[in-house]
């Protein structure tokens, strides 16, 4: 196969699996992408400073302090003060029930795409998918972010290893080494 055939049907699937994945995810919970991403962070890194979570999801400062105020006027989040006279982002009731509504929509869409593959070729393709995420990492060194819109425990279900977490694991025990 030519590799640039290759990467025009990647880069198609990659354009179509994020309408599916992003239409629902913002369906599912009536906000932006960068609110339903943050929701889902969220959920699994309660406490974050705002700063931090819009370097998550891909916002600036200022953008991601406007996003928080969109989601705390609709009661998903609030802000807490810290100890260190920084402010923490945590899920009220209804944004954790968002993120999860959010993470069942995304996993519902996406699934019945990958239900088209019978069960040897999903395991091939899972494989596969994970030596392209492993290498992703190498060009995009942000696990936090390649992972923000992720279901953090289908990922590592039945024993299995997350490819961007054991990515980061490799380059960190490099760095140290």
């Amino acid at each position: 196969m030519h590799d640039e055939r290759l990467a025009n049907l990647l880069g198609a699937l990659a354009l179509t699996v994020n309408d599916l994945a992003l239409t629902d995810a913002t369906t599912a919970a009536g906000t932006s992408v960068s609110g339903s991403a943050a929701l889902v962070v969220l959920s699994t890194a309660p406490g974050l400073s705002v700063t931090e979570l819009g370097r998550r999801v891909g916002l600036s400062q200022p953008a991601a302090a406007r996003m928080v105020d969109v989601l705390e006027r609709r009661g998903l989040v609030e802000r807490r003060p810290t100890l260190a006279r920084a402010v923490a982002v945590h899920l009220t009731p209804a944004g954790a029930e968002a993120a999860a509504r959010i993470l069942g929509r995304r996993g519902g869409r996406l699934g019945s795409l990958a239900a088209a593959l019978d069960e040897r070729e999903r395991e091939v393709f899972a494989e596969l998918v994970g030596k392209l995420l492993t290498a992703a990492y190498e060009q995009l060194p942000e696990a936090d972010r390649l992972c923000r819109l992720c279901d953090r425990s289908a990922c590592v279900a039945e024993g299995e290893v997350c490819p961007v977490g054991a990515a980061c694991r490799a380059r960190e025990a490099a760095d140290e080494g």
